[in-house]
């Protein structure tokens, strides 16, 4: 039997409150809000974790990090107040490319959205793929999830 698979290290975590903003008039979450909230939370991951903020990918060396495939399983409702649990992991680290296991749950600790996310580094004046610099890299993989 296979070794269950155990993080290397912890995985980034945060609390994301429900605003106003993110609901809709039933007065739960509507739910692209989630996609703008798993944004939000890698954003601030490379900026608190990795030290390399999306200003710097962005403005001053002129890159990129799109998502490239995403998959999102909404599992439970959340209602404006709340503030949610937010976990990132790092599935996989590739040439140019990160793969992210993300999970919401309520205050409670029930699941309330999973998502999986590929993002790509590139070069916006080529609009092309490039490779992941090497010590950003390893910062990365200190939040990979075991074999």
């Amino acid at each position: 039997m296979a070794e269950p698979r155990v993080p290397k290290a912890e995985p980034y975590r945060a609390q994301v409150p429900v605003r106003f903003a993110d609901c809709d008039p039933a007065g739960i979450v509507f739910y692209p809000r989630y996609l703008e909230i798993f944004n939000n939370l890698v954003e601030d991951w490379f900026a608190e974790e990795l030290h390399f903020p999306f200003p710097e990918i962005i403005n001053t060396r002129g890159w990129g990090l799109p998502t490239v495939h995403l998959e999102v399983d909404f599992v439970a409702s959340s209602r404006f107040g709340e503030v949610l649990s937010a976990t990132l992991s790092v599935r996989k680290v590739g040439t140019s490319s990160l793969s992210l296991d993300i999970l919401l749950q309520s205050p409670a600790g029930v699941d309330r959205v999973r998502g999986k996310v590929v993002l790509v580094l590139i070069d916006r004046t080529i609009n092309r793929a490039i490779a992941l610099p090497g010590d950003l890299r390893a910062r990365i993989s200190a939040f990979e999830i075991g074999v």
